[in-house]
Parts: structure tokens; C-alpha cells; sequence
């Protein structure tokens, strides 16, 4: 197994590892490192010390291949309070993954912060060791702790988890990528359909973020719900062991498989 998700190529190019395979398709990645690597790109875009990303929201536009992507980045709408800046990945001469981020500076609210749930169910001593699903990369790039539910069972889940490679070779995750780099599992570990019978892939998922993650481990407090038409949608809280965080959102195109 590689050491990372992706290699450095150079000019913003870079090779996904095998550590990126998604369990829908072993040519395709699974969403969340390509968050990752997006999220690291926006990090060095025009950074400002002085300023905590607030959102973080992640289309995905089509299959991304474990191959050679490129990323480009831009600042959207500059500013000294309120900035927005925004990446987008290509593979093979098409756009495939959309990020944006809003960062707002800093300031000490403590005295009138509202006071956050601590989780519902602590860190679990017992990890997952083997994938549940036919066996796939991106399985053996995180450690998997639940504390409710399963992969293979339907219904609300509660997954403690973390990356235990580094986006890049031989660099720390920051908080924010420790986090873009595991949400894209909600919809997986809450699925309320068969993986067999059914297509439930998410299109984009976006972050809202309290504060930046304390530590390296994320819990994923996620549930699912499947509408009439054909779409559906998963809601997650977000944890660390100082408590709630934030949230993630996702929509979720559903079919039956042929």
C-alpha cells in the first residue's frame, strides 16, 4: 500500500495512490480525498492566518479516476473580514470536483459562545480491521471505530474515525483536511439501502464548521433519508472528543442498479 493519497507531479499536478479507490467502481476514487486534496490546495491559496474557514463545500462532478489529476485555485471575492476562495480538479481534460471555502477572521467570542453537546457515544477501543465491502483503498487510509451501526447495516450510524496517511507524503493533515478527508463516509456508514440492489452515490457534500477539529479523530453522527424522486439526503454532526463541531450535508442521487 502507498504512504499517502496522492504523489506530487509539480504545477499543480498529482498522481492518486491507491488509497484513493472508492468501493462503487476500482477505477474511481472514493469523494473524500479528493476533498482532502482540494482542502489543501485552498489552504495555500492566499492564506490567512487571521481567518478559520466557516464552510467548505465539495461538488463532485463526475467519476474521478485513480490517475493523474490537476488542480487549479482561485480567490473568489477578497477581503480583510469575509473571503471566499475556490478549487477545481481535472482529470483527462474535464472538470471533475468543485470546492469553495468561506473564511472568516477570527475573534474571541468565548464569553458568548453557545455552550456544544459532547458526543453521544465516546471512542470505541475496538477498530474495524478488514473492509466489510469487497475490499477497496480507501478502506485502509482511515481507521474505523463505530460506536453505532455498521457498513452492512441499514440505518443511522456512529463512526469515531481518522486518516492514517497524509494527503501528501511525509506532511500533517491539518485540521481541516483531517476532516474533509473522512466526511464523504457519512452516507456510506448510514446507508438505509442495500449496496448490492441500489445506487446511492453522493453529487457534492458541504461542511459548516463551529471551530477547527481538536485532534486527529472525527465522529460521524450520521442518519439517512431516501425521498420519493429518486434522491435522498444524509445528515451528520460532527464530533471530536471536546464535543460538537459542526455538520456535514450531502444529496444523494438513487437508483436501482441494472
Amino acid at each position: 500500500m502507498a504512504d499517502s493519497l496522492y504523489r506530487p507531479l509539480g504545477d499543480g499536478r498529482f498522481q492518486a495512490t491507491e488509497l484513493t479507490q472508492g468501493p462503487w467502481d476500482p477505477r474511481h476514487q472514493h469523494g473524500s480525498p479528493p476533498a482532502a486534496l482540494l482542502t489543501r490546495e485552498l489552504e495555500r491559496t492566499d492564506p490567512q492566518p487571521d481567518m478559520a474557514v466557516s464552510q467548505l463545500a465539495i461538488d463532485i462532478l463526475g467519476p474521478i479516476p485513480v490517475g493523474e489529476v490537476v488542480v487549479h485555485t482561485e480567490v473568489v471575492r477578497p477581503g480583510r473580514r469575509v473571503q471566499s476562495v475556490a478549487a477545481e480538479m481535472v482529470a483527462d481534460g474535464r472538470p471533475v470536483a468543485y470546492a469553495r471555502a468561506w473564511r472568516l477572521r477570527r475573534a474571541d467570542t468565548e464569553v458568548i459562545a453557545s455552550e456544544t453537546a459532547a458526543p453521544r457515544f465516546p471512542l470505541p477501543d475496538a477498530a474495524l480491521t478488514e473492509s466489510p465491502l469487497p475490499d477497496f483503498g480507501y478502506f485502509h487510509a482511515l481507521e474505523w471505530r463505530f460506536a453505532e451501526g455498521g457498513v452492512l447495516l441499514n440505518g443511522p450510524a456512529v463512526l469515531w474515525t481518522r486518516l492514517v496517511v497524509p494527503v501528501l507524503p511525509d506532511e500533517e493533515p491539518t485540521p481541516l483536511q483531517r476532516v474533509a478527508g473522512v466526511a464523504d463516509t457519512a452516507s456510506g456508514i448510514s446507508s438505509e439501502l442495500s449496496f448490492a440492489a441500489y445506487t446511492f452515490s453522493n453529487v457534492d457534500f458541504t461542511l459548516h464548521l463551529l471551530r477547527p477539529q481538536a485532534g486527529e479523530w472525527t465522529c460521524l453522527d450520521a442518519a439517512t433519508t431516501i425521498g420519493p424522486a429518486g434522491s435522498g439526503l444524509c445528515r451528520t454532526r460532527l464530533y471530536d472528543e471536546r464535543g460538537d463541531f459542526g455538520s456535514v450535508a450531502q444529496t444523494l442521487f438513487v437508483d436501482r442498479r441494472d
